[in-house]
């Protein structure tokens, strides 16, 4: 829809998480469901990642050693948790500030992190 405002053509807003959404759905055996306030990304019944609405912040779950290596890449737009689940890898994004191939590296390891190996191979591409 095309929408006319003082005689110029505007295409409607479009939200930004959108094709990230898209995306972490179209990974092999993921449901989305809601968790307390939030939208989950499950596999195998186990969250991969949650979408907080309100502080525009993903959540995943990393290998410690793995979440390291993210953190210290990001210049502080992923972090740990502050507190014990941040310990056993679940780590915050901020992912409007990140760059694509970084998110999309991110979700990748996250999702191997939490999904069975016969399902590592069916990451999809990213379609952006």
């Amino acid at each position: 829809m095309i929408f006319i405002r003082n005689a110029v053509f505007l295409p409607p807003q479009i939200d930004p998480m959108q094709k990230w959404f898209d995306y972490m759905a179209s990974f092999p055996g993921v449901t989305l469901s809601p968790h307390f306030e939030k939208n989950s990304f499950r596999v195998n019944k186990k969250i991969w990642v949650t979408w907080d609405e309100k502080n525009q912040r993903l959540c995943v779950k990393l290998k410690p050693e793995e979440q390291d290596v993210f953190c210290t890449m990001s210049g502080g737009k992923v972090y740990a948790v502050p507190n014990a689940w941040g310990k056993q890898g679940w780590t915050f994004i901020e992912p409007l500030s990140l760059e694509k191939h970084f998110l999309t590296d991110i979700l990748n390891e996250s999702f191997k992190t939490v999904a069975s190996p016969k399902l590592w191979n069916l990451i999809p591409v990213p379609p952006f």
